[in-house]
């Protein structure tokens, strides 16, 4: 198995194997319904990644004990199909190929940097031959703060909205601690490249993953 940086008792919050099963999980930002005694999120995706089932049979089963678990969205796929499910948001939903945009709210909740992330990957998508891996990384390394009266309410404040609101999060007391791009090319071979960044500064590091998905 393939897969970002661990959370707390052996979860992540991306992953890939070579079989084909991927997983990704964002939070939902509810501070007022947190629960310092629920389960570690970061344990469905390692546990979807090392299972066996369809992801229809894991969402199904997964779905009467989510409301143990604090606020997530999770995606999930094994090649064949891609699923995405909330614990705030209702029923599983299979997704037909598109571009989606997902945050620490529902799938394509339209918060700015959603649809700022969104039109920046199709204006990619729509260029000739496959997405250079840098062009990717600069979507995920806008800074750029929306006007107040666009940003939502998650119940933090207005200044952590305003904080909170750019694809890329700097701040003294909070920021974003690693980015990362997942392709899969024309022949199956699968690239994964995260960017650490070290707080306070403008350097990162870098690692990258390549290997071939079984089947493709």
């Amino acid at each position: 198995m393939v897969a970002g940086r661990d959370l707390k008792e052996g979860g992540t919050w991306l992953g890939m194997t070579r079989g084909g099963r991927l997983a990704a999980l964002t939070n939902y930002r509810d501070p007022a319904s947190l629960r310092a005694d629920a389960p570690s999120r970061g344990l469905l995706v390692r546990d979807f990644l090392q299972s066996r089932e369809s992801v229809d049979s894991y969402l199904g089963r997964l779905t009467p004990a989510a409301s143990a678990y604090n606020g997530f969205s999770l995606l999930g796929g094994d090649g064949e199909s891609l699923y995405y499910f909330s614990n705030r948001g209702g029923a599983k939903r299979r997704l037909a190929p598109g571009v989606y945009g997902l945050s620490n709210h529902l799938l394509d909740t339209s918060w700015p940097k959603v649809e700022k992330g969104k039109k920046s990957l199709v204006m990619i998508l729509a260029g000739q031959g496959g997405p250079a891996i840098d062009d990717l990384f600069a979507i995920l390394s806008d800074q750029a703060r929306p006007a107040d009266a666009a940003l939502p309410d998650t119940g933090v404040g207005l200044e952590w909205e305003r904080i909170l609101s750019p694809l890329f999060i700097v701040s003294p007391l909070y920021g974003t601690r690693s980015s990362t791009v997942l392709t899969i090319d024309a022949k199956g071979v699968a690239s994964i490249v995260e960017r650490v960044f070290t707080p306070g500064s403008n350097s990162f590091q870098e690692t990258t993953f390549h290997f071939p998905v079984e089947g493709w």
